[in-house]
């Protein structure tokens, strides 16, 4: 019989193996078992100088960016509060006082 971890929640020896995941009966707790599934899930966005973000933060501008679509430009030292994360290649949504909705990429700002 194989050896099967204990559960990482509650510590239950009753764990049991279903399609690539572990499952424990008594807490309901589902991971793989190669490792940490809570923090692989997550992707960690990080401003030009490796700092974390995460939504609500504030950010500050460190280049003069171009807005699509018009002759406007969102100069160096913008800061633009309270910003959502987002997946894509524009990972930063945000709203810009004087130009409106935006999207921005995390590599473009750093975290005031």
């Amino acid at each position: 019989m194989s050896e099967l971890p204990n559960c990482p929640e509650c510590n239950s020896e009753y764990t049991y193996a279903d399609r690539g995941l572990l499952i424990c009966p008594e807490c309901a707790h589902e991971w793989t078992a190669g490792g940490n599934s809570d923090a692989a899930d997550e992707p960690v966005f990080r401003d030009a100088n490796g700092n974390p973000l995460s939504d609500g933060d504030t950010v500050t501008v460190i280049k003069d960016l171009k807005v699509k679509g018009s002759s406007s430009v969102v100069k160096v030292g913008t800061k633009v509060r309270n910003i959502r994360l987002v997946e894509g290649d524009h990972d930063i949504d945000c709203k810009i006082d004087g130009i409106g909705p935006m999207k921005l990429k995390s590599e473009f700002v750093k975290k005031a």
